[in-house]
């Protein structure tokens, strides 16, 4: 195997952990719960999170985009991380969001080692523009102060060339890139320009709409926020695209993900919010987002429950009661 300086694998590594779930299911971006006041519930997100890792994803990435980090302090993280450990109990990779400057991302790492997290996915920083070299010095001084390994996330502020991703991948500690963009000439080429056993994974919002353009290019493995609020869905489009089953993965893009994503697309914030506002019409106790996300609103609540149900309908599973809480 052909590897980078700074770069290791091993078959009892991380990476390889990572590479064997990826390719055996959805990685799983669970979300944060909270009750109608706005603070955590730590009691419901572990019940929560009990039934999504019984549908067997590849990992589980605890705070991060979906989970909300941004609108975590320190302890609730720290909640957060470590009831997902101990629910996950090694069945799969453990990987915790990071992010802001590198010396708060710190904390945030050091706080994911205690919870004894696998690893760490560095969310983009916070508002400021930057040079490439500035991005990998971020990634660069958030290595030098954790033992965990790191996935770097390039969306919104972050983009690598292929000589970034060159410069990112010889930093010691960094195993992976998870990419938002879905620029997918870009992303060939960092593939290309990338160490063998290098991790790459398909994170763009609602992943299964491009799941099979990232294929085209080498990269398979994939995020799914619909797994947050129906596995069961998310589980039969990967069966499907991995059985190169064409009917079934072209029925459930028409008549569900294509919906979803115009319904997403409507309002900034619904890449969440929406997948939230699914998981409580389910049942499912995670209670609402914290601003400045938004919760949607009546009417876009009916279509929401209608493609929901449609989507259900097409992999033989019910919606169910809402429970009260």
């Amino acid at each position: 195997m052909r590897l980078m300086a700074g770069f290791s694998a091993g078959p009892d590594s991380v990476v390889e952990r990572l590479r064997d779930g990826m390719a055996g299911g959805v990685l799983s971006f669970p979300l944060t719960s909270f009750t109608a006041d706005g603070d955590l519930d730590v009691v419901s997100y572990r019940a929560y999170l009990t039934a999504q890792l019984a549908t067997g994803p590849g990992a589980v990435f605890p705070a991060c985009g979906t989970g909300e980090f941004s609108a975590l302090d320190e302890d609730e993280y720290r909640a957060v991380v470590t009831a997902t450990v101990e629910i996950a109990d090694g069945r799969m990779p453990v990987v915790a969001g990071t992010g802001y400057g590198w010396a708060q991302a710190l904390r945030f790492a050091r706080i994911a080692e205690e919870a004894s997290a696998d690893a760490l996915l560095v969310l983009p920083h916070y508002l400021v523009e930057a040079p490439e070299s500035g991005l990998v010095e971020q990634v660069r001084r958030i290595a030098a102060g954790t033992r965990l390994p790191l996935i770097a996330y390039q969306r919104g502020p972050v983009t690598f060339s292929p000589e970034g991703l060159r410069a990112l991948a010889a930093v010691p500690g960094v195993i992976g890139l998870k990419d938002g963009h879905s620029d997918l000439d870009r992303l060939q080429r960092l593939t290309l320009a990338a160490p063998d056993g290098f991790l790459f994974f398909n994170g763009a919002a609602t992943a299964e709409i491009q799941a099979r353009a990232y294929a085209a290019v080498g990269v398979p493995a994939y995020s799914s926020a619909v797994h947050a609020f129906a596995p069961e869905i998310a589980g039969a489009f990967f069966t499907a695209l991995r059985a190169d089953d064409e009917a079934t993965v072209g029925k459930l893009l028409r008549d569900f993900y294509v919906p979803l994503v115009e319904l997403r697309d409507k309002v900034p914030g619904y890449a969440v919010s929406l997948v939230k506002a699914a998981a409580r019409l389910r049942g499912l106790p995670v209670g609402p987002v914290r601003a400045p996300l938004t919760d949607p609103g009546p009417a876009d609540l009916a279509v929401l429950e209608r493609i929901l149900d449609t989507g259900l309908a097409l992999v033989g599973a019910v919606r169910g009661p809402v429970r009260s809480r």
